[in-house]
């Protein structure tokens, strides 16, 4: 409930002044845009850093908000169900950053919802924007049997010190933090962060193993390790030390290699890390730094009720199969861990009223949203858990499967985002019906995981799962069909130990099946404990292709119109029309050449698995070639008459902006260095490249044949 106003006053004046003035100034710079006298591009990146993002259906916006490791109260949770209901759509979306996004408001609703949200301690500063995005951390951090120690304070201390920090306000791209408290499990992910730190003790002193430059988007890089052992008093300046050398030093006109991951690669891991230790040294003292560290040392979270053992005699099937798959032991005696498992990562707002309602009888707020996003409730009584459950089926979140291979991860793809090119909720809807009907018999298993995106640029994280999508266009005559590279070869485990690569392309409807042609070969041909990107390495990409080999085919629209609509979509993906269509020949001629460059970096991908890392940075360059003449083709040149592909492609399609100028520059650099003497780490991200300037010309070449993209 909001805090009582006096008649006559000013409605919001109870918030912390500084809080009130940043809200305030907030309104007045919107309505200076929307008056003409603010420039459209110093808007944009301002409205972002208060959370506020354009969506894909115009007039209305998605708001992003900042929930630090993902915990939330009783009294947050009420208050992001009421702003959800009375501004948005009703439904909370929990993210892959432990974040809740709202869709469908209206921009001149948000300063009175960021308010709103002000008053329980909930902001949206720098939720979006090029600075420091929401700090994340291992749900169980604090419960869990394998821990370090809780990790729990630090991070805390870490997302407010960075939030508004003077050093954390001129980055070229976004900044994103992750803390772990042990070194095997997925827990933050530390390894796929801008800064990744697990805990760590050495002489009895508390500390971190600290990873920097890690991150995906298209191209991912794994983060480099900085140092084996910071102590906990030097984190925070440590952090503001790298922020700082990123700040001076990072890319700031070509966003597309501006995240610090470039810039780490680009000056290597030791001269980046005397930067950093420099930097460190000019820092002047400050207070923050070591403030938090007495009260980390004896931080503990409190149980609301005496821990009990459950007594399973006389329960009930259902409850056993949920209790079984949707909780988990604390190491202090008595007390479970719950998972309430969010297909899509939705909640409405009655069922996040009727959650906080919940907790409150059971739990003292320890409410955690998680990376896989669900929501995690801690300390409940394993003697309450029946009492728990009841409530949770009342309220329609008793789904069976946190942590299953039916525990999909998806990003939000065409449903709301301006980048989406498949529906990746769509898929994950799909599957979630099919993981309770056709694929019931694998839906529990708990060694793999899929992640789906709607596009390359992996919010879905495809690049950390056992089995990984994301979303493109085919076209086959003057159709184009939604279709998905799969990815194998991922790992959450050991903090994102490794990145999958592009094994196949398959129609979207075909998705389903090749998750199940995949596990069933899993099963039959693991080698006791293996793990599926072991699997993977073991058995080759060619036999992994090859055994999808079937379900990659595209028919025509005339023999299967079904393919070219995207999952739980009775619609064209496209509205073909053959207006702008060249001759058959030179379409034709196109499509062969786009076919050879999806062979070559196949065989790249084998090479590179193979270790012959010279042979597969080769056939990628000749694959980017391929797939560049496929569009100067379709453009009215003639392969007879020898012209210099990579000039053409500047001046055609470069210099007139009609391809995505990063995957270009990608093309050009690889044309410039050869395939000789790359080493591992740079050939694995040139056949990445490759992979993606090849899925680019096919959505250019798609659009220049006449197709709708």
């Amino acid at each position: 409930m909001a805090a009582s106003v006096v008649p006559g006053t000013d409605r919001w004046s109870h918030l912390p002044p500084d809080i009130k003035q940043e809200l305030d100034t907030f309104e007045t710079e919107l309505n200076r845009f929307q008056q003409g006298l603010a420039p459209e591009k110093v808007f944009l990146e301002f409205r972002l850093r208060h959370g506020v993002y354009g969506q894909r259906q115009p007039g209305v916006q998605m708001q992003r908000i900042k929930i630090p490791l993902g915990m939330l109260s009783a009294k947050q949770m009420d208050v992001l169900a009421d702003v959800a209901e009375e501004y948005a759509d009703a439904v909370c979306h929990v993210t892959t950053r432990q974040d809740i996004q709202l869709h469908y408001l209206h921009i001149n609703d948000t300063p009175n919802m960021m308010r709103r949200l002000a008053e329980v301690g909930i902001t949206t500063k720098e939720a979006c924007g090029n600075v420091v995005r929401n700090v994340c951390a291992c749900t169980r951090a604090g419960v869990c049997q394998d821990e370090v120690f809780d990790v729990t304070p630090y991070a805390h201390a870490m997302a407010y010190f960075m939030l508004r920090h003077p050093d954390a306000q001129a980055f070229g791209r976004k900044f994103k933090i992750s803390y772990s408290g042990c070194e095997q499990h997925a827990c933050g992910l530390a390894r796929m962060h801008d800064i990744g730190v697990i805990a760590r003790i050495q002489d009895g002193v508390r500390g971190f193993q600290v990873w920097v430059g890690g991150g995906l988007g298209p191209i991912p890089y794994q983060a480099k390790l900085l140092s084996e052992f910071v102590p906990a008093a030097e984190m925070l300046p440590t952090a503001q030390a790298i922020a700082r050398v990123f700040t001076r030093l990072g890319e700031k006109k070509n966003r597309a290699r501006a995240r610090i991951k470039f810039l780490v690669a680009h000056l290597g891991n030791e001269e980046f890390g005397r930067l950093v230790r420099e930097e460190r040294e000019k820092l002047p003292p400050d207070p923050r730094w070591t403030s938090h560290l007495a009260e980390a040392e004896s931080f503990r979270e409190e149980p609301l009720l005496p821990g009990e053992v459950l007594d399973p005699n006389g329960q009930s099937p259902e409850f056993l199969r949920w209790a079984r798959l949707n909780t988990r032991p604390q190491p202090q005696a008595g007390y479970s861990t719950v998972t309430v498992f969010l297909p899509l990562g939705d909640i409405s707002s009655d069922q996040l009223r009727g959650l906080a309602s919940l907790c409150r009888r059971f739990v003292r707020d320890t409410v955690r949203t998680s990376v896989d996003q669900n929501i995690v409730i801690r300390w409940v009584p394993e003697s309450a858990l029946p009492q728990f459950y009841e409530g949770l089926r009342e309220l329609d979140l008793a789904h069976p499967g946190s942590g299953t291979l039916s525990d999909v991860t998806a990003c939000p793809g065409t449903d709301s985002c301006k980048l989406g090119i498949t529906s990746s909720r769509g898929l994950a809807a799909l599957l979630h019906e099919k993981f309770q009907n056709g694929l019931g018999p694998i839906a529990e298993r708990q060694d793999l995981k899929i992640k789906i995106s709607g596009c390359f640029n992996s919010c879905g994280q495809h690049h950390l799962a056992d089995i990984g999508f994301f979303g493109s266009v085919q076209r086959k005559g003057t159709h184009v069909a939604p279709v998905f590279q799969v990815l194998v070869g991922g790992e959450t485990a050991g903090n994102a130990a490794s990145y999958g690569l592009a094994v196949a392309k398959v129609p979207a409807q075909n998705a389903p099946a090749a998750i199940r042609k995949l596990t069933d070969l899993y099963s039959a041909e693991r080698e006791e404990t293996e793990s599926f990107a072991a699997f993977t390495r073991r058995l080759g990409k060619a036999r992994i292709k090859e055994e999808l080999a079937e379900l990659c085919a595209l028919p025509t629209y005339e023999e299967n119109p079904g393919f070219y609509h995207d999952n739980r979509q009775p619609w064209d993906f496209q509205m073909a029309t053959s207006e702008g269509e060249c001759a058959g020949q030179l379409v034709n001629q196109s499509e062969f050449l786009l076919e050879d460059a999806d062979r070559l970096v196949f065989e790249a991908t084998l090479a590179y698995d193979e270790g012959r890392w010279d042979e597969a940075a080769s056939k990628a360059c000749v694959a980017m070639l391929k797939a560049a003449d496929s569009l100067l083709v379709q453009r009215g040149l003639l392969l007879s008459d020898k012209f210099n592909t990579v000039e053409q492609f500047r001046k055609l399609f470069f210099e007139t902006g009609e391809f995505y100028a990063p995957f270009a520059a990608n093309f050009f650099r690889a044309s410039d260095e050869g395939g000789a003497g790359l080493g591992a780490e740079r050939t694995r991200r040139r056949v990445e490249e490759t992979t993606l300037f090849i899925e680019m010309a096919q959505t250019v070449y798609s659009r220049m044949a006449g197709a709708k993209v």
